[in-house]
Formats: structure tokens, C-alpha cells, sequence
């Protein structure tokens, strides 16, 4: 998933659904789940202006909602389950020993205050503060494509403290607080577990800011490349915490080099870039980086990040990686625009994580 697809695509994909419907059609007690799971699918591939109950039902040939209101909210069925199952698929089709896991949230505008997680917050969607839900998720990128592996819904502490209203919205006691880094920690983590094959790790500074997330990631030996604030700090040879800027400030310009970190939408990313090695005590086959990226129309905007990578990573690979970071972007714009991502009416929050995953 990635990029725009044409109706053309759309029909395509839909046409190849059955099969892929067949993996996890176990998980489903009875038939009219295992069709009207299949027929929301379709209909999240049509190409419909929107594509919420009536719609999909209409393109399924229903008579009213009811079947997929019942599909996503009363029947019971584990989509977690279903997600492994997809997550296998993905592996058969677009593995990759170089693959990137990427670590991104998205925001959905919502009216109202009892949608499931809902607040005023900031959505990077919008690039403000609005009233919506925000899902983390986990992008997977190799040469052969990439797509979105795993999600969950984030609920702020306005919801976590309201057990009452958790429970109107389909949420178990047992779920707690988590941060938005949290549930990022623990996707990753069920990645590496469940034995996906990959090499790096990336994220945004939202999430590479978290010193004690990149020091799990390091302890399980993750090679990672994320995004963190020009305020965040390394250990040096002159100190323990060395502010990132201050490293980067007096670099010579031979030290910078000018290097694409992939292909946008507007054609090739292209920067100025440079690295300076810090923990030098650590071991020897293994390397502690910051990696600093310049704007070349603006060359006082620098973007910083953390790489812990063996010793022989090249600059050109590290670069490879914190572009990568792109890739989750172009996943949610089409999951959106082409596949329905946002188009739900579901409040609950088991309702959610259903529609997310079909």
C-alpha cells in the first residue's frame, strides 16, 4: 500500500480479496459473518465517494446497515486474530531481511464526546488541535512494497480516569493509560516476537524523543534510525549530555553532504546531511550516531536523529532509513483516500480496532 491506485487497482485488489478472506474466515463462528466480513472489504476498495454503513451495504447488495453494524459492533469475532492472519500474508508477500518498521500516529476529526478515545487533541491530520481520535500505528516498508502491520486506538487519561464511560464505550477495565509511546513500544515489540524480518526501526520525534524507548530498542538490539529535538542530548567524550546542536553547530562544511533520502510526491528528497559519532565507549561492532539533516532553500532548519546501527553502516543507508519514515505517510493518504480508513461511524472501541483491521 502505498502511493495513488487507480480504480483500475481498487477493482483489482477486491477481486483478489476472496483468497486472502479465506486465511482468517475461521475466525468467524458463523457464515453471515464470514460473508458480510468479505463484503465490507469489497466495499472498502470500491470506489465510493464514502464508504461508511450505508454505502458498503448498498455496494453489497443489503437492503439496509444492519449486517455490517452487527459485523463491526455485536457479532462476535477476535480481530486480533484476523490481524495475525493478515500480518502472515504480509510476510509471504512483501518480506524483506532489509525491511523498516515505522512508527506513526493519525488523527480522525469526530463530532460529539463519546466515540471511543475522543477528545480535543493535537491531530497531525488537521496540524492543529481538534476534537478526534488518535490511532498508532506500524507501517511495514521493503523493496517489495509496504503497508500497515498493526494499530491501536489511543485513549487519553480523560477516558482511563472515567472507568464508567470506558465501559459505555466497549472499553474492559483491564485496558490501562498508555502513552502513545507505550503502544508504539509494544507493536514493535509483538513484531519482533512474532518473528517478522526486518533490520531497522524509525519514527518520528514524537516517538525518537523517548530515551528510554531507544534504549529498549538498543537492549534488544534494534537498529534504528528516529527523529528527535534539536533539545535532546547524547553522551560525548566531553560530556553526558551533549545538546544535539551544539554538536552539529560547528561542523565543517566538507562534512556535509548533499544525498536523496527517497522519492516524493514532488520528486526526489533531496538535503544536506551529516553524522557525528557519540557513545564511543560502547562495543565495538556497533555504532552510536546523530544524524542531522539540512534544509538546502533553508540551511538554519535541521532536522536531528538517533542511529544505533553496526559499525559498518554506511551515511547513504542511514539516510535510506530516517526517509523510509515517508513511507507511512503515503500508507495513511491512501488507506484514507482509496480505502476507507476514516469513513467509519463506529463508536465503540472494539469497533474501531475492527474496522481498521478489515
Amino acid at each position: 500500500m502505498g502511493g495513488e491506485i487507480s480504480e483500475v487497482d481498487a477493482r483489482r485488489w477486491s477481486d483478489g480479496l476472496a483468497g486472502l478472506h479465506e486465511r482468517f474466515a475461521h475466525r468467524f463462528a458463523r457464515s453471515e459473518s464470514r460473508e458480510s466480513a468479505l463484503a465490507y472489504m469489497r466495499g472498502l476498495l470500491a470506489p465510493l465517494e464514502r464508504k461508511n454503513g450505508w454505502t458498503v451495504a448498498e455496494e453489497a447488495g443489503h437492503c439496509g446497515p444492519d449486517r455490517i453494524q452487527r459485523l463491526l459492533n455485536r457479532i462476535d469475532w477476535d480481530a486480533d486474530g484476523v490481524l495475525d492472519d493478515v500480518r502472515e500474508y504480509v510476510v509471504e508477500h512483501l518480506a524483506d531481511p532489509e525491511g523498516v518498521l515505522i512508527v506513526d500516529d493519525t488523527g480522525f476529526l469526530k463530532k460529539g464526546a463519546r466515540s471511543a478515545g475522543v477528545q480535543r487533541q493535537y491531530s497531525g491530520t488537521a496540524g492543529r488541535t481538534e476534537n478526534c481520535q488518535v490511532g498508532v500505528f506500524l507501517a511495514y516498508s521493503g523493496e517489495r512494497g509496504r503497508t500497515l502491520i498493526d494499530r491501536a486506538l489511543y485513549l487519553p487519561k480523560s477516558w482511563t480516569q472515567d472507568r464508567e464511560r470506558c465501559r459505555e464505550a466497549g472499553i474492559g477495565d483491564e485496558v490501562e493509560f498508555a502513552t502513545k509511546v507505550q503502544l508504539a513500544r509494544t507493536m514493535v515489540r509483538r513484531a519482533a516476537d512474532d518473528k517478522i524480518p526486518f533490520r531497522w526501526v524509525t519514527a518520528d520525534a514524537g516517538y525518537g524523543n523517548s530515551k528510554s524507548w531507544r534504549y529498549e530498542l538498543e537492549q534488544a538490539d534494534l537498529f534504528h534510525v528516529v527523529a528527535t529535538t534539536r533539545h535532546d542530548t547524547v553522551v560525548t567524550r566531553q560530556a553526558l549530555d551533549h545538546p544535539l546542536h551544539d554538536l552539529v553547530a560547528g561542523l565543517p562544511r566538507q562534512k556535509w553532504k548533499r544525498r536523496s533520502c527517497g522519492e516524493g510526491a514532488h520528486g526526489q528528497r533531496i538535503y544536506d546531511w551529516a553524522r557525528v559519532e557519540v557513545r564511543p565507549w560502547h562495543r565495538p561492532d556497533r555504532k552510536h550516531w546523530v544524524l542531522a539533516r539540512r534544509s538546502i532553500a533553508e540551511p538554519t532548519k535541521i532536522a536531528y536523529y538517533i542511529a544505533y546501527a553496526p559499525a559498518g553502516a554506511t551515511l547513504n543507508e542511514l539516510i535510506a532509513v530516517a526517509g523510509a519514515r515517508w513511507a507511512i505517510e503515503e500508507c495513511f493518504q491512501t488507506a484514507k483516500g482509496q480505502c476507507g480508513l476514516d469513513d467509519y461511524q463506529v463508536r465503540r472501541y472494539p469497533g474501531w480496532h475492527r474496522h481498521i483491521t478489515l
